[in-house]
């Protein structure tokens, strides 16, 4: 793979197998293999991710030029990238978009099909304008085609929010996220970092909220590899987007303090929580898979969280009513950070989400044994639907009645431009 072109990455990973993974794992793992610049690979990352966020649109395009004739997997994906440059890409001349794809197709196996490829995307050169007033007109007749997302959580979310707001949070999913990152202050200061990251490359701006503490949370606008950074090696900051930050925040944790973080990994909320703690008091982290707690393991070296005990919630030796504050991140349907999980959008299935509700509430049951009488628990998701997190805390509270709602907060894409969350913190009852 190393002599291959952005293109033909793209093409292949596109038309190829998820064998489970998410894209972005795929991605990086096909990249690893090749001695791209990094213009090329940025270049490759585009043009996948973009073909991926618009595929409802593309086959739309494509069925309306084939007479909706199925496309093997390849040819799909090649005249797919041929189209995403040219609707949805700047950057490439319209002619280069047609002519590569072509001679893609010529070089990847499909030499009888180039003469399709070059048909169907003349045919939309020709008609460009008028397919761009169509593409327009499709985000109100038809909105899961003109924003490209599954139709049952399209209407879901039109019936829910209105049409405007829906198109809005849809179209908010169409566009890159971000890269945040927070100040690790087990390690250092933003007075010390800042004049570092300017050393190493890094362009960087100022994020404030008003749920945030000054000189948290940084947007990187421009930067070298990360991992390859001093700063990052020395564990001065945490990739993380500013919303996961707020049920740290709403926990409160104060050094000296019993904390447990229940479902831990990868580990961006515990060691903030770490950082909040100073290092002082006890530190649990527990997770169900055992594979991701390597990776907890892994980032509280890099970011000098110690003391903290790992452990898998097989072999849970946490210790009931141990604890002044416990933090439930659970697992959801994650529709808050659709714009940063590229592929999410495609995987999800509306019975899901029901499944998924048992889930946490299971979680959240368990959970409740593990705070001291006036101790917090705090039950969070990056998940936008009501089943999953204010029906489902009410139904918990029902069950539970040794336990009071002291307050909920939703951030919402479109608003806070962050990616969605809910949170929830609940007291148990009882003298501290």
């Amino acid at each position: 793979m190393s002599e291959e072109k952005p293109r033909e990455i793209a093409a292949r990973l596109l038309a190829g197998p998820s064998s489970g993974l998410f894209i972005e794992n795929r991605l990086e793992a096909a990249l690893a293999q090749t001695r791209l610049p990094t213009v090329d690979r940025r270049f490759c990352q585009e043009l996948v991710y973009g073909v991926i966020r618009w595929r409802a649109t593309l086959d739309y395009l494509i069925a309306r030029k084939s007479d909706d004739r199925p496309q093997k997997p390849l040819l799909k994906a090649i005249v797919s990238l041929g189209l995403y440059q040219i609707f949805w890409l700047d950057r490439v001349p319209d002619h280069a978009a047609v002519s590569e794809s072509v001679v893609l197709a010529k070089r990847m196996g499909l030499q009888f099909q180039a003469g399709f490829v070059n048909a169907l995307l003349r045919g939309y050169l020709r008609e460009a304008a008028a397919t761009r007033v169509m593409l327009d007109e499709l985000k109100i007749k038809q909105p899961h085609l003109g924003f490209s997302h599954p139709e049952w959580l399209a209407q879901r979310w039109i019936a829910r929010y209105g049409a405007e707001a829906a198109a809005a949070l849809m179209d908010w999913n169409n566009h890159p996220p971000g890269t945040f990152a927070r100040v690790n202050t087990l390690k250092t200061t933003a007075e010390k970092l800042l004049p570092q990251w300017r050393e190493e490359g890094i362009v960087y701006d100022f994020f404030q909220r008003p749920w945030l503490p000054e000189n948290l949370i940084f947007i990187l606008k421009e930067h070298p590899p990360l991992h390859r950074l001093p700063s990052f090696q020395e564990g001065a900051f945490y990739i993380q987007d500013p919303s996961t930050v707020l049920s740290v925040l709403e926990l409160d944790p104060k050094p000296g303090e019993a904390v447990l973080d229940l479902c831990a990994a990868p580990g961006g909320k515990l060691t903030l929580i770490a950082q909040q703690m100073a290092n002082q008091g006890r530190l649990v982290a527990c997770d169900s898979s055992a594979e991701r707690l390597k990776l907890v393991s892994e980032n509280c070296a890099r970011l000098g969280v110690a003391p903290v005990e790992i452990v898998s919630s097989a072999q849970p030796p946490m210790v009931p009513g141990g604890y002044d504050r416990v933090l439930v991140d659970a697992p959801c349907s994650n529709t808050g950070v659709i714009r940063r999980r590229v592929d999410l959008r495609w995987r999800l299935r509306s019975e899901e989400i029901n499944r998924l509700t048992r889930d946490q509430l299971a979680i959240l049951h368990s959970a409740a044994g593990f705070p001291k009488a006036g101790g917090t628990l705090v039950y969070s998701t990056c998940s936008m639907e009501p089943e999953e997190n204010s029906n489902l805390v009410r139904e918990f509270l029902a069950g539970h009645k040794n336990f009071e709602l002291l307050r909920e907060r939703e951030l919402s894409p479109v608003a806070d431009q962050v990616d969605g969350a809910y949170t929830a913190v609940l007291r148990r009852r009882g003298a501290g």
